[in-house]
């Protein structure tokens, strides 16, 4: 079971928090990568908080769900999300990107619990998750992998020869979820390498396809429960995100994908506006639900 399992309503106000820290992390650390970081704490607040098996106080627990982040550079959201789930203290995330830090640009397995690969180049974690999946499978084992891609890295060959074996291989114990933000580093998607129709490839390669709204609490974890009734294949769920997500100036803007500050993190002064911004939105999620 999950040691959480809260509603939908806290994982509401779970992710606001990660996004604070992430806005908190990348201030202190004066560079790294904002949009899909802020994207993405919906999707991992339900995954931490809701879907994942897993047990903070012991992160090999051999029971565990496995997740793997193939999009390393946004691991400002898996840091915060891990913290919060009490994997680490939360006083440490403000070292993010430091000289000895255990918090590095792109996660490092061996330097914090609850972290199963190391990553940074991209479509990596796709092979990496797939072998999992396999080895869980001969193994009869009843665990999940859960891999998280960015929309960017299906650009990458690597991507589709390991979703092109997990298709043949009927691995139907993995759950991937791409980041569809639409954005990455040189620009939008569909100017740098179009990929659509993204469906129809996944499908061409004997998956099972979802599209959610990222950000609909409900949507994600009803996502991941089907996802579990599939065995005859695996599964992919196309989240549709906002980049930048909860901060009015960043929203959809692939400026803000990464970089040093004022080319992709805030400043102390939009660190401020942004630190407000969801500090509204947090009483407001508390009002709805009160």
């Amino acid at each position: 079971m999950n040691p959480f399992n809260l509603s939908v309503s806290e994982l509401a106000l779970k992710a606001n928090n990660i996004r604070q820290d992430i806005i908190q992390m990348l201030l202190e650390a004066k560079s790294g990568h904002s949009a899909g970081p802020l994207g993405m704490a919906d999707i991992f607040s339900a995954l931490y908080f809701s879907v994942l098996q897993h047990e903070p106080s012991d992160p090999t627990w051999s029971g565990r769900d496995r997740l793997v982040l193939s999009c390393g550079h946004i691991c400002p959201v898996l840091y915060a999300s891990l913290a919060e789930a009490g994997y680490f203290p939360k006083d440490e995330l403000q070292t993010l990107r430091k000289l000895g830090t255990r918090l590095h640009g792109h996660p490092h397995n061996l330097a914090l619990p609850g972290l199963e690969t190391s990553s940074g180049p991209l479509a990596q974690g796709t092979s990496q998750a797939v072998g999992m999946a396999l080895a869980l499978s001969m193994n009869h084992a009843r665990q999940r992998v859960y891999l998280v891609m960015s929309d960017g890295e299906q650009d990458e060959g690597q991507t589709w020869e390991a979703v092109m074996f997990a298709g043949s291989r009927k691995l139907h114990n993995i759950t991937a979820i791409i980041d569809r933000n639409n954005i990455q580093i040189d620009g939008y998607t569909e100017d740098i390498m179009p990929l659509e129709d993204l469906v129809a490839k996944y499908k061409a390669f004997n998956w099972h396809v979802l599209e959610i709204d990222g950000h609909n609490m409900q949507a994600i974890i009803d996502a991941c429960n089907e996802a579990k009734t599939i065995f005859e294949r695996p599964t992919v769920i196309i989240a549709h995100t906002i980049p930048g997500r909860g901060v009015d100036f960043m929203e959809g803007d692939y400026k803000w994908h990464g970089g040093a500050v004022g080319t992709g993190v805030p400043n102390k002064e939009q660190a401020t506006e942004a630190l407000h911004e969801l500090r509204t939105l947090r009483g407001q999620i508390r009002g709805e639900h009160e």
